[in-house]
């Protein structure tokens, strides 16, 4: 490898690689191909064979593969768990009866906010947030509250509070504590704290924002939003035919489901066959409860001295079976004689939806391995048992002399860097 300045080549190649990534993210783009771009060229001048580059670009992303795919099971069996709750129907029971206490728009401001978080943290926001916009929004809005005030609350507790700590599911929590190499129950316990601090003062701020918009409850403004709402899905049919990278193309992933009415909800659990509709019951309180238990057996260590604290790999690893249970048990009930193949039609659909969501992390994240001398030697093809180069550190290293030692200012750098990457979904 040629030397400049005491780096190698490879050394530049790596780090112009994340200067281009984080300036991509900056300009709202994809940074997939400057990932895979920056891959081939440090392969290439680490090896000087096109061939290695070559296989350079492939092995990144094998090895990202290795290393998260427990992530992409996890989201996979929940996403499946909630399309077969759907066939039963428990989803709608589950968030049903929160319709009733919106007596008025402050009232369904905190709901809508309530249970977008709770849904969110068990199923993820992507998959829940549809669930909650088709069954509550309707009813937010008749209940006075204006339509911006229902997107700020499920954007907020969402997308906001329930994935920055991803406490259930702990897909964040996982990816960010490998990159740090600490525990990563002690991150999600710090998110946790971090998103309720965060996410409760911006709940608090919007609803002072809106609240002289609340006006009272009346069934004439959910016909007004509506026939508004038809003009907004004329606007985005336009904008799917142009095409978009945006991340909001996830949901198309997910069964979506029409604003539905009080009427129509008890028309649709009406429709149910007698024995689906019994367990359609059993299974909106059965499958909240399970994830609550699972939730416990992650707390309980805390408190309870000479309990065995439940690890990274084991808090996914129980999420992801007790999700794998509820979805036999509830496709046998609502698939009945073809619950095989309903049970293996969700759980493909599971992992389509992961792939969509999370696929593109993996050429992202090999890119970034390359850079630890842990997953570096797989990558880049070193002998056997030998160690592998260590880029980033190496060059974090040399750089220490240039940078203040000063706690706030590495924090507050740490801060910006965070914000960046955090304009795109594969900022992790």
């Amino acid at each position: 490898m040629t030397e400049v300045h005491g780096f190698s080549l490879a050394h530049l190649m790596y780090l112009l690689g994340v200067l281009a990534i984080i300036l991509t993210m900056v300009l709202r783009a994809n940074v997939v191909v400057p990932a895979l771009v920056a891959s081939f060229l440090v392969g290439l001048a680490y090896s000087g064979s096109l061939i290695q580059a070559l296989e350079t670009v492939f092995n990144a992303s094998l090895v990202a593969a290795r290393e998260l795919f427990n992530i992409f099971l996890v989201i996979a069996l929940m996403t499946a768990l909630l399309n077969a709750l759907r066939v039963l129907r428990s989803d709608v029971r589950m968030v049903e009866p929160f319709r009733r206490i919106m007596a008025n728009g402050h009232i369904a401001y905190v709901v809508l906010a309530a249970m977008t978080y709770v849904l969110s943290l068990f199923f993820w926001p992507t998959p829940a947030v549809p669930l909650v916009g088709a069954i509550l929004l309707p009813a937010a809005i008749s209940a006075g509250l204006p339509p911006m005030g229902c997107a700020l609350a499920i954007a907020i507790a969402g997308q906001g509070m329930a994935l920055a700590s991803d406490y259930v599911i702990r897909v964040g929590p996982g990816i960010s504590a490998k990159a740090a190499g600490v525990d990563m129950n002690l991150v999600a316990d710090r998110c946790l704290l971090l998103s309720w601090i965060v996410g409760g003062i911006a709940l608090v701020l919007c609803y002072l924002n809106i609240r002289r918009h609340i006006v009272p409850a009346s069934d004439a403004l959910l016909e007004r939003w509506q026939q508004g709402a038809g003009l907004a899905d004329q606007h985005a049919a336009v904008q799917a035919q142009i095409g978009s990278f945006d991340k909001a193309r996830l949901v198309e992933a997910i069964p979506q489901q029409p604003m539905v009415s009080e009427r129509d909800i008890g028309s649709v659990l009406a429709a149910l066959p007698s024995p689906v509709a019994r367990w359609s019951g059993v299974f909106a309180v059965l499958a909240p409860l399970a994830f609550l238990a699972v939730v416990l057996a992650m707390l309980l260590p805390k408190f309870v001295p000479g309990m065995a604290p439940v690890r990274g790999g084991e808090a996914a690893a129980l999420v992801g079976g007790t999700a794998a249970l509820l979805l036999v048990l509830a496709s046998l009930a609502g698939a009945r004689r073809r619950f095989l193949d309903a049970t293996a039609d969700h759980v493909i659909d599971g992992f389509v939806f992961a792939f969509k969501a999370m696929g593109a992390v993996l050429p992202i994240a090999g890119f970034f391995f390359i850079g630890a001398a842990d997953t570096s030697g797989a990558i880049l093809g070193t002998a056997p048992g030998s160690a592998g180069p260590d880029f980033l550190f190496e060059m974090l290293k040399a750089a220490q002399g240039w940078v203040p030692s000063n706690h706030y200012l590495v924090a507050f750098s740490v801060l910006v860097v965070g914000m960046i990457t955090g304009i795109d979904g594969s900022g992790y």
